[in-house]
């Protein structure tokens, strides 16, 4: 599995590098700017993302920003939905307008921080990641 983990928190991109790496081989970046390039170039080089972890909160273009771009490369792309990356929001708001507005913009799934690891293994179970 390829992973893709957009996380401006020196903490939580550790955390999430070293969980997610038994998983699949991982790239890190720090904003939603820089998430939008690498997931467009790793498309463009037929190696994309089977998923795509964006905190929401980030300096420049947040995860939201980012989400909807990444949405947008793979309409252009004309991806089908079997191709198209899982995408998990990974934030501390976890209210309700949050999680509407993610999944609304199309996200896949939410995590809550700080990530509980068993509950985000069931997650990836759930989107036939693992």
């Amino acid at each position: 599995m390829r992973i893709l983990i957009a996380e401006d928190d020196f903490a939580s991109r550790k955390f999430m590098l070293r969980f997610l790496s038994m998983y699949g081989e991982c790239d890190v970046t720090v904003d939603g700017s820089e998430a939008v390039q690498a997931f467009e170039m790793a498309l463009e080089s037929n190696e994309g993302y089977d998923l795509v972890c964006l905190d929401i909160m980030m300096p420049g273009e947040d995860g939201y920003q980012a989400l909807k771009k990444i949405r947008e490369i793979e309409d252009r792309m004309n991806l089908p939905e079997n191709k198209r990356a899982k995408i998990i929001m990974t934030t501390a708001l976890n209210e309700k307008r949050n999680v509407t507005k993610a999944f609304d913009l199309g996200c896949n799934a939410y995590a809550g921080k700080p990530i509980d690891q068993e509950k985000f293994r069931n997650v990836l179970k759930k989107l036939e990641l693992i």
